[in-house]
């Protein structure tokens, strides 16, 4: 196992047999499918590549992903300024504590038809629900970064009588950038859910409008290549979102003391 090309080959192995078997099994099994509900893979895999390659799912993932970018970058922007801001200071903690709180509770998909009737049917609304429901996994683990901040490191900020402005954007929020980083990362599947189910009600093109219209037109074929393209893009952001993490976060994991990555405080 010394040799480079070896070790990289047993850890593709190592990575990538569980779900390869995953794949071949429903293969293999749902190959003689006569079930309206549970088509054969094969059949799916071909449907979906067949609308993939028409243009059709490539358009609706463009309109799809620009909603998707669009919510979340105003939820990351709203969540960590406002989360610097109230982790600063402990009596806008306490202060909005509780309405914090009562608003996060409330589940963003329960809104989505009540937002789509006041708001239309066009890209707004699903900015909008992208933006509410990633807003608060970030501003919560913004403001709990915030909190994690070692009081010796702000009272020497404060001493030096370093501007508020500054203190912010070098001290607190380079310090809580783990944590924020965490929160984005719960942000991004939140988005994609969001993302799907605010295209499933007055929506005429994205992913969601997709799986919802073959599921009226009892298309089960087209709503498994759909709900499959879903999971691929999911584990595309994912992965593209952990390379962009490691890059950012270098300088935190190369130090030992911090070896294990902040888990989010936000869980959905």
């Amino acid at each position: 196992m010394n040799n480079p090309f070896y070790r990289w080959l047993f850890r593709q192995v190592e990575f990538w047999w569980l779900p390869v078997l995953l794949v071949l099994l429903w293969w293999v099994l749902s190959e003689d499918s006569t079930s309206f509900f549970f088509p054969p893979l094969s059949k799916i895999i071909s449907v979906l590549y067949r609308d993939l390659a028409s243009g059709l799912l490539m358009k609706y993932l463009a309109v799809s992903l620009s909603n998707m970018a669009a919510g979340l970058s105003i939820a990351t922007v709203l969540g960590v300024v406002l989360g610097l801001i109230i982790g600063e200071s402990r009596t806008l903690q306490q202060a909005t504590e509780p309405t914090l709180n009562f608003l996060r509770s409330i589940p963003p998909a329960a809104i989505v038809p009540i937002v789509i009737v006041a708001m239309g049917i066009g890209p707004a609304p699903k900015v909008f629900i992208i933006a509410l429901a990633c807003f608060w996994p970030i501003l919560l683990n913004t403001i709990d970064g915030i909190r994690g901040v070692p009081p010796q490191m702000i009272e020497t900020a404060r001493a030096f009588k370093i501007p508020l402005h500054l203190m912010l954007a070098r001290v607190l929020f380079m310090s809580a950038l783990p944590q924020i980083m965490a929160g984005i990362r719960v942000a991004v599947a939140v988005a994609l859910v969001l993302m799907v189910i605010s295209e499933f009600f007055g929506a005429s093109e994205g992913i969601g409008f997709y799986i919802s219209e073959s599921k009226q037109r009892f298309a089960m074929t087209e709503t498994w290549a759909g709900t499959i393209l879903i999971g691929l893009l999911g584990y595309v952001l994912s992965t593209i979102f952990l390379k962009i993490e490691r890059w950012l976060l270098a300088w935190y994991f190369q130090d030992p003391s911090t070896k294990k990555m902040k888990q989010p405080v936000y869980q959905t």
